[in-house]
């Protein structure tokens, strides 16, 4: 009989996620019965104040695990039992895996990034990066790039307090990168030397359109990846085309972190490129309903 397990996804905002559908397809690839769940904040009346009951309640449950989204990521730490190095170092969870009455968080956001990162801009340039956007994936994706080893790392957020408080955070961990910090008003400034644009805040999305950085900052010599991952090419990748960057879209990060997740939950490896085309079926699908909706 083939082996059976619950996840689940806590977040606000979340009802039309597509990591359920990821999870179980891969799920079923592998012979499994695989239930993943959508425990939205906002639709069933609850807070992150209840996070420390819902965690509770699906251990008891018999979940295998959770991934968490925004706003829990940090207030679910109170709730678990112990961290991997990775989400102690960024004080982040994503996903939590229950395990002899135990309950583990672990960090596959800055690992889904970095996966797609080498697959997708193998032999990049990092003598002097630029990442724009400090907030919760910002951290992330600033923690994978600095473990990857980029010489130079500047941080750019509207709040040059956030940008300032992660830079200082990531000093103490990677001592042998120059990470500096500064505001989106020297953004010009600082990528007209950069080898390279993180693009980690949430403009380009469906919800927020648009590009973060003037077409005129963008340079044939720089390479620009992105976080966002619907749309697949956001205006921003759409720009540095144009510019004649080399370009990586979000939606890798998507699939690898929900690859890792799925890793963590079940013990098998995940088979990514088969993940990545459900991934752009699914969106594809998505757009297309979208238009019909629209033309109708």
């Amino acid at each position: 009989m083939p082996e059976s397990l619950l996840c689940g996804l806590i977040g606000t905002g979340i009802g039309k996620s597509l990591t359920p559908a990821m999870h179980e397809r891969e799920g079923a690839e592998h012979g499994l019965t695989y239930l993943y769940r959508i425990i939205d904040l906002d639709r069933r009346g609850l807070t992150v104040d209840d996070l420390p009951r819902l965690v509770a309640t699906a251990a008891d449950l018999g979940f295998r695990g959770l991934n968490i989204t925004h706003p829990c990521k940090q207030r679910v730490l109170h709730c678990l039992d112990d961290l991997s190095e990775d989400a102690a170092r960024l004080g982040a969870v994503n996903t939590v895996v229950f395990s002899d009455g135990r309950a583990i968080g672990h960090n596959t956001d800055w690992s889904g990034f970095d996966r797609n990162f080498g697959r997708g801009l193998p032999g990049a340039d990092l003598s002097d990066v630029v990442q724009l956007g400090a907030g919760g994936a910002g951290a992330a994706v600033a923690y994978a790039m600095a473990r990857r080893g980029a010489a130079k790392l500047t941080l750019v957020d509207a709040d040059r307090s956030r940008a300032q408080q992660l830079r200082d955070s990531l000093a103490s961990m990677f001592p042998e990168s120059e990470i500096c910090s500064t505001g989106v008003d020297r953004l010009g400034d600082v990528l007209s030397t950069a080898s390279g644009l993180v693009h980690a805040t949430p403009v380009g999305m469906l919800a927020h359109p648009g590009s973060a950085v003037p077409q005129e900052f963008l340079r044939p010599q720089m390479w620009v990846s992105e976080v966002v991952y619907r749309p697949a090419e956001t205006e921003l990748l759409a720009q540095a085309a144009r510019a004649g960057c080399r370009t990586l879209s979000g939606t890798g990060m998507a699939v690898f972190q929900a690859a890792d997740a799925f890793e963590i939950f079940t013990g098998r490896i995940a088979n990514a490129d088969r993940m990545i085309a459900h991934m752009g079926t699914l969106i594809d699908s998505e757009d297309r309903v979208a238009a019909a909706g629209a033309t109708a």
